[in-house]
């Protein structure tokens, strides 16, 4: 008699059930629950709160795999990799100054200072475009979809501050 596998069941794996790598040319693969994949792609349930707990590890059509509970359960390498593959996957740069603000023909306007440069982004209106995951973090993304990361918006400096708080 075989179990079948409900495809709503959501299965958690333990360090013993995954181990994660790279393959040729950098491709992330592992063997998850006893099976080798060639390639996986990995997925945050929640990507701003929860961003090292409930990651969902699919095989290269996008099926859902499991749900690996916490990256710091997994075993030194497998866990190394699996944050290598979300640092790819959700890459955003963090803002380290907010030069100006401003409102102008139905668009916001921001001028930015990140840790790679500084960018432009711009908005139709704030409340679509701004999310507070808490902890004065702040994401911020422009109608092309480009986003960046304020970590604490508290922590940057007197003139970034007096700005945001005009907008928050």
């Amino acid at each position: 008699m075989t179990t079948e596998v409900d495809k709503y069941d959501i299965r958690l794996f333990t360090p013993d059930d995954v181990y994660f790598s790279r393959g040729d040319g950098g491709v992330f693969q592992g063997i998850v629950a006893g099976v080798t994949y060639e390639e996986l792609e990995v997925y945050r349930a929640f990507p701003f709160l929860y961003t090292t707990q409930y990651i969902s590890i699919r095989n290269a059509k996008g099926e859902e795999l499991g749900i690996v509970p916490d990256i710091k359960e997994l075993y030194e390498e497998s866990a190394r990799e699996l944050e290598k593959e979300l640092q790819f996957r959700y890459f955003m740069p963090r803002v380290t100054r907010v030069d100006s603000v401003k409102f102008k023909s139905d668009l916001w306007m921001w001028e930015l200072q990140t840790h790679l440069g500084a960018t432009r982004m711009v908005m139709r209106n704030l409340h679509e475009h701004m999310q507070y995951p808490g902890g004065g973090r702040v994401i911020l993304t422009d109608m092309s979809g480009k986003r960046c990361e304020i970590t604490d918006w508290r922590e940057l400096d007197a003139h970034s501050r007096k700005l945001l708080e005009e907008v928050l």
